[in-house]
């Protein structure tokens, strides 16, 4: 059967914490790696450090190569992978609510989209509401990976 591997970076695993939510998730999710830290992401994940020192750790082409990363790294039908600002602060030169998902599949180049998140308020509250839409932004691009659905709203090709 078909199995998921998840590579997070602002959701700290919140992705990994849900789709274990259910007895008997064990038999389709592999695992994942927290990888929250800049460097985490090169030295884990395989994203290359050019790419980290150009851009950032926020960017569609790192989401692309960790979802791509920890499909390969942990032996998965389907890699997840989430990086963004959650806020309070800026980060990489990218506004608070920023977020790109990555969905790797066993055929092809590896989907991300640019989810347009609201970014209601202030202050730290703030995080936990970005970090929640991430998670359901995130399965929700893996539920269209596997029913082979191939475009949605916020699609955005990794350059």
């Amino acid at each position: 059967s078909a199995t998921v591997a998840t590579a997070e970076s602002l959701t700290g695993g919140l992705i990994g914490a849900e789709l274990t939510r259910m007895p008997g998730s064990s038999a389709t999710y592999a695992g994942g790696m927290v990888t929250y830290a800049t460097a985490l992401k090169r030295d884990m994940l395989g994203v290359p450090s050019a790419l980290l020192e150009e851009h950032g750790a926020v960017h569609p082409e790192v989401a692309e190569v960790m979802a791509t990363g920890v499909r390969e790294r942990l032996g998965a039908t389907y890699g997840v992978a989430v990086t963004g600002v959650a806020g309070p602060e800026p980060q990489d030169g990218r506004p608070v609510g920023t977020i790109f998902v990555a969905v790797a599949t066993p055929t092809g180049k590896p989907r991300v989209v640019k989810p347009m998140l609201p970014v209601p308020g202030a202050g730290a509250e703030i995080r936990g509401v970005i970090r929640r839409m991430t998670v359901v932004h995130a399965l929700e691009q893996l539920r269209r990976a596997i029913l082979g659905l191939d475009e949605g709203p916020g699609a955005e090709p990794g350059q």
